[in-house]
Order: structure tokens, then sequence, then C-alpha cells
């Protein structure tokens, strides 16, 4: 009886960090609008979101957050918000925020071949047994959905998350 399956890749498995990439054929500032209004996430990410700055105003659903500001995410299906800071903002092509904790999440975009091209790279995990689980592993899989969600959305309209309370917790949502 084997009890133990010798995975070499998983000596050398990056625990601390992954990057996701898609191309979206729609314009960069749409796709850089996306991640940063509020009234845009929620098309594609969230079932609600708060912007506030640095005084604690709330920022109107259609207004680029900044640098500094802060956050509160609500998921469908979820009751738990989570809060976060707008660590990097440059009004262009690059976002960087908390997530989960001390994590950090980049977003980079760039033009290619009538496409804008989304590379997000969460870093910073932790790498107790837990992070590892549910951070590393879950986050890369739900950016994974949203990512392709976000192309969904700003190429055809078409939604693809669960909203329906009557249904449990799924990997669209």
């Amino acid at each position: 009886m084997l009890n133990h399956i010798y995975c070499p890749y998983m000596n050398n498995f990056d625990w601390t960090s992954f990057t996701k990439t898609i191309a979206i054929k729609a314009p960069l500032e749409d796709i850089y609008n996306s991640w940063t209004k509020a009234g845009e996430l929620e098309k594609w990410f969230l079932k609600e979101v708060i912007f506030t700055d640095s005084s604690g105003t709330v920022i109107g659903a259609d207004v680029n957050v900044t640098s500094g500001c802060a956050y509160n995410w609500l998921w469908y299906l979820y009751k738990d918000q989570l809060p976060g800071l707008i660590k990097k903002a440059n009004g262009k092509d690059f976002l960087q925020f908390s997530f989960e904790g001390e994590c950090l999440v980049d977003v980079k975009l760039t033009e290619k071949a009538g496409y804008t091209i989304v590379e997000l790279k969460q870093h910073n995990i932790p790498t107790d047994d837990q992070s590892k689980q549910f951070i590393r592993l879950g986050c890369a899989s739900g950016w994974a959905f949203y990512l392709v969600n976000l192309k969904s959305v700003y190429e055809g309209g078409l939604d693809l998350r669960n909203k329906d309370e009557g249904l449990p917790p799924m990997i669209n949502n």
C-alpha cells in the first residue's frame, strides 16, 4: 500500500504568489474602469462595492478610486464583507490593493493586437496551512473564474455569476 506519492514539482511550488493573465477585446480604459469604479466592479465581480476616501467619505459609483482609498466588498451568497486598501492606482493601467489581510493584488493592463491584456498577480501570501488552502489555492481558482467573467461581461454582456440565493455557493460565485 502506497501512503505517500512523490510529486517533485511540489517541493518548488510557490505558495506565496500566483499570476493569472487574460486577453479581453475591449479598450484599456474600459478595463481600467472595471477595476476602479464601484459601479463597474458590481457588473462582473461583486454584489456591493463601497469605496471611501482618506476622510471616510463614500466615493460615487462612477468615480475612479485613487491610491489611499479604502474599500468594503461583498460577494453574492456570502455575508462577510472584505475590507481593504487601494495601495496604488495610476489612473491608467495599474492598480494594487490589499486582499485577504496582508496579501497584495497587482492588476497590470497592457494593449496587444487589439486586446487589453489583464495580468493579475496576488502575492505576499502567508505560508501557514490555512493560507495555502484558502488563499493560495482558493484565490487562484476564484480569480480564474472572475477574470473569465470580466471578459464575458466586457466582450458580450453576459454575467456568468450565480446570484440565486436558493442555490449553494459554486465555482461561479
